[in-house]
């Protein structure tokens, strides 16, 4: 096949958001989890999306899975390269997306790449290259107490600087406001000064359509999936592709039982769960009980059982950062906690569920890899960024995937309405 865009996401729940945003401008897309086998068997597309579980793995392991996707999409016949992370800039000072952003202009042969992760509809703004969430920045937002990507610098500049050994430069909103043509010569400009990775300010959707627009030539782009979507948009509209609404938006979903699986300890998340235990039954997955190996798995499954005939129910571990804190809360708890969701999604699966909404990246990423989903087709939207997706082949599953910070108080319990065709 051809591809106008092929895409490396470094989670599950950023991929799912990309993919939805893709088919929103009309391409027609598909979502791979992980890196596909070389037979698989996947319908024509205009975009690829390959789901990494790549943003919190030491940065040489994100470089090789990257690098393994991009070669993957090569031979998909893909024209251009989208690096997709988060539109809070989730990374360390050690990495990933420096490193990464590094190997693919080096895979791709290319002079220079953007940066931005802007998602104005959610909040999330660039300003003289400093990241905002709403409107404080970066560092005095709840990510700044994020578990293993703690954000404590919102200039983007800095933080890409620390994380790579190639120079960065900055295109500030004042160029961006003056449109495509201003925003193309400060680039080449930045170029003639070395700078091989540019951070590009934008604090409206129009902004992203302009950068979309100035970088439709570029072999490799990179930023949050609202550019992702820009630069598509400009793809498909310059091949004069461009059009209807693809029809996996009325994607019927799979017939069966309901669960809300949520590990995400962001404040969006913490308030959804709170919200939704007014209206089904829920059950903490107790986070001390499962470091401790105490967790048993055959009673949360009959507890399950006993209740999905009467409607959805809801498993959670997410807990507060000041109970995080208190635990000492690590890497090794966030895998030991993974593992559990791990488990218990297949389990529920036998059980008649076909039907999962799951809270948190890390989360997401456990839950699939677990079910054995291999590629997923895009569905109605639940939030901006969130869609309902089926897995293709095999027993197919219905999977809402959700990055922490997205959606609002009543996400999971809309997610739900939504899922019964309200």
């Amino acid at each position: 096949m051809t591809l106008s865009l092929g895409c490396i996401a470094d989670d599950f729940t950023g991929a799912t958001d990309l993919a939805l945003l893709l088919s929103d401008v009309g391409a027609n897309v598909i979502q791979t989890i992980g890196i596909p086998d070389d037979d698989i068997e996947l319908p024509p597309c205009d975009a690829l999306v390959v789901a990494l579980k790549s943003r919190t793995t030491p940065a040489a392991d994100a470089v090789a899975e990257s690098l393994a996707a991009w070669k993957w999409l090569r031979a998909q016949g893909m024209s251009r390269c989208f690096f997709k992370y988060c539109s809070t800039f989730d990374s360390t000072p050690a990495g990933n997306i420096g490193p990464v952003t590094e190997a693919l202009l080096a895979a791709c042969d290319a002079e220079q790449a953007v940066a931005c992760p802007a998602f104005p509809v959610n909040g999330r703004t660039v300003y003289r290259g400093n990241l905002f969430v709403g409107d404080v920045p970066l560092n005095e937002s709840p990510l700044r107490n994020h578990p293993l990507t703690p954000m404590t610098d919102a200039n983007l500049v800095r933080v890409l600087g620390a994380q790579s050994a190639l120079p960065v430069g900055l295109v500030s909103w004042p160029v961006v406001s003056q449109g495509t043509n201003a925003v193309r010569e400060a680039l080449s400009a930045a170029a003639g000064r070395g700078k091989r990775m540019v951070i590009v300010d934008a604090i409206q959707d129009a902004d992203l359509d302009v950068i979309g627009e100035a970088v439709r030539d570029h072999s490799l782009v990179t930023g949050g999936s609202a550019l992702g979507a820009a630069l598509a948009k400009s793809l498909l509209v310059g091949d004069g592709t461009t059009g209807e609404a693809p029809a996996t938006h009325s994607l019927a979903l799979p017939e069966g039982h309901t669960v809300v699986l949520a590990g995400s300890c962001s404040e969006a998340t913490l308030g959804q769960i709170e919200h939704a235990r007014h209206s089904m039954p829920s059950r903490r997955l107790d986070v001390d009980e499962i470091l401790s190996g105490g967790f048993d798995l055959a009673a949360a499954v009959q507890w399950a059982a006993e209740r999905l005939e009467d409607g959805p129910v809801l498993f959670y571990s997410s807990e507060s950062a000041d109970r995080r804190s208190e635990r000492n809360a690590s890497t090794d708890s966030g895998a030991a906690i993974e593992a559990v969701f791990a488990e218990l999604a297949p389990t529920l699966r036998d059980s008649g569920v076909r039907r999962f909404v799951v809270a948190g990246g890390e989360t997401s990423g456990a839950v699939v890899n677990s079910l054995g989903v291999s590629w997923l087709r895009i569905g109605a939207a639940i939030a901006p960024g969130v869609p309902w997706t089926v897995s293709g082949g095999g027993d197919p599953v219905a999977l809402a995937l959700k990055s922490g910070n997205f959606g609002a108080a009543d996400f999971f319990v809309r997610a739900l309405e939504i899922a019964d065709g309200g």
